[in-house]
């Protein structure tokens, strides 16, 4: 009678893991340098490893200077290195969600400063109207008619907004959505999944419901921005 085959193992997707939040307690807690460097190399840098890896693929953040990613990557985990030190357990929070927060945030900075530059080093391009006025690709009539229209539906789903979003918090999530139409000059976002990260920094939601809101307020840019378009002028409609 043949041997049952034993079947192998699985290896475990979970990096991060409670081995891995004792060991940065434990290397926080230890004088020695030769002792910490051990318990980082053998029990943390792993795990810093697949975090770093893992948030930048899954939020596509590949505006970066550096030559590849691996390298953008060895950036990072040496960032979270520095910043060993200031995670303090006694808290309440996870040293997983500690330093993914601080991974995210280094690159959205990171992404915010290259794309812009990318965009600076583009050539710009020119562009006349039937008056012979010319424009630069970002002053364009269409861009510039925009705007303005951007400008007045702020204000209107701003001063309406607790008649658009009278339910619990949902007006708290809308006013977070547009902060970023309001500082739109200022920002450079170029992933939706970013934009999610920042309203989250700003209001401490889940993301359908963060979806909710913004199809909400979408509904009605669309409908007054088609209106907008064909005749010239605003008549909000919520």
């Amino acid at each position: 009678m043949a041997a049952p085959v034993r079947k192998r193992k699985k290896k475990s997707k979970n990096y991060f893991t409670q081995d891995t939040e004792d060991a940065i307690v434990l290397y926080n807690n230890t004088p020695d340098s030769e002792v910490r460097s051990t318990i980082y190399r053998e029990r943390i840098h792993y795990a810093f490893f697949k975090l770093t890896e893992n948030i930048i693929h899954t939020f596509k953040f590949y505006y970066t200077e550096e030559d590849n990613l691996e390298d953008l990557q060895h950036e990072i985990i040496t960032f979270l290195l520095s910043k060993l030190h200031l995670f303090d357990p006694s808290r309440g929070a996870k040293a997983y969600s500690y330093f993914g927060t601080i991974t995210k945030r280094y690159l959205i900075l990171s992404n915010q400063k290259n794309y812009k530059k990318r965009i600076d080093a583009s050539p710009v391009s020119i562009l006349e109207d039937d008056d012979n006025h010319s424009y630069t690709i970002d002053d364009s009539p269409i861009n510039v008619r925009l705007s303005a229209f951007i400008d007045e539906y702020v204000d209107h789903c701003t001063e309406n907004i607790y008649v658009l979003f009278p339910k619990g918090n949902d007006a708290t999530i809308a006013d977070a959505i547009l902060e970023l139409f309001r500082k739109r000059e200022d920002i450079d976002i170029f992933n939706k999944k970013a934009l999610y990260i920042y309203i989250r920094e700003m209001v401490d939601v889940k993301t359908p419901k963060i979806t909710k809101i913004a199809n909400q307020l979408y509904a009605v840019f669309k409908d007054n921005y088609i209106f907008y378009l064909e005749n010239g002028y605003t008549d909000f409609k919520s």
